[in-house]
């Protein structure tokens, strides 16, 4: 793989990091596909931007429609890639949706399609995208985390919280296993940006609102006190942008030699100190017990 002309798949590219994401790479060089549903609908705005945005700066980014929490539409679209290019270089878990509110006002169906869009999208993509990579010995496989799966987790987030726990647990075994293959894994931990994105604007909220009343009542004004709060932690210098040029600078970096987790949190909310001892704990264990090949890409 060079380090310039990748094919990049991006999935939740509409918007916030997945946008700018898709733009700094496709400046970088790269063919993006920048995945988006309602590509037609309530998305048509951001194709056309996008659209637009490659025109104007003669790059290669084009908007594509995978529905992430359908198989046969992923499929159909990496097919689609594969033909045209022969290959997929780089793959971008991105793709995420947020909640807030009381745990306990949040259905067990809701639950369970968050983490539709959160984590099970994840595993549609890779069943899609990794039998190219590891046919071909090579690739990169990066997953777009949160500082919340290790670092300060304040209430009224606990359902994407775990969503995005659950996406992080799954990240740290797809390294391990792809290892042999020569896929690479990378993980970025942002913190909590609370401007340049749309996760809390475009955030869901609990269908169970007698509960949230109730909660209410002992916790009033909990969740604008803590946007407040969150808002303040992070340095006014602090764009979102920052997410993104990481991710550009990871791509463009040899194979072999991108970094296995890497955190961008200007508010520091313990995520990076928690991870360091996480990731020295895996290295070890897979050490003593004789994997510890795992812990680098097979050429």
């Amino acid at each position: 793989m060079s380090t310039t002309g990748n094919v990049v798949v991006i999935t939740g590219a509409s918007s916030g990091f997945g946008a700018l994401t898709a733009r700094a790479l496709a400046d970088a060089g790269h063919t993006v596909h920048a995945g988006m549903r309602q590509t037609t609908g309530r998305n048509a705005p951001q194709v056309r931007a996008a659209a637009r945005y490659a025109d104007e700066h003669h790059v290669d980014l084009r908007s594509i429609e995978p529905d992430v929490n359908e198989q046969l539409s992923v499929d159909t679209a990496v097919a689609a890639i594969e033909a045209e290019h022969g290959r997929i270089d780089v793959l971008i878990h991105n793709a995420g949706h947020m909640v807030t509110g009381p745990a306990e006002a949040f259905t067990p169906e809701q639950l369970a399609e968050l983490y539709d869009v959160n984590v099970l999208s994840t595993q549609r993509v890779n069943r899609a995208v990794l039998p190219g990579m590891r046919r071909r010995r090579r690739g990169l496989v990066l997953w777009v985390s949160s500082s919340s799966v290790r670092g300060g987790t304040p209430p009224y987030l606990a359902p994407y919280f775990a969503a995005k726990a659950a996406m992080d647990s799954l990240a740290v075994s797809y390294a391990g296993e792809l290892a042999r293959w020569g896929v690479e894994t990378s993980i970025v931990v942002p913190g909590s940006f609370t401007s340049g994105t749309n996760h809390f604007a475009h955030a869901g909220h609990p269908d169970d609102t007698a509960v949230e009343a109730e909660y209410e009542s002992r916790y009033p004004g909990l969740m604008d006190q803590m946007a407040t709060k969150l808002a303040a932690l992070a340095p006014e210098d602090a764009p979102a942008s920052l997410v993104s040029d990481e991710i550009a600078r990871i791509v463009a970096l040899p194979a072999g030699k991108r970094p296995y987790r890497v955190h961008v949190d200007p508010a520091d909310d313990g995520s990076e100190e928690v991870s360091r001892t996480a990731d020295r704990i895996r290295r070890g264990f897979l050490t003593r017990i004789g994997l510890a090949d795992l812990l680098t890409v097979q050429s």
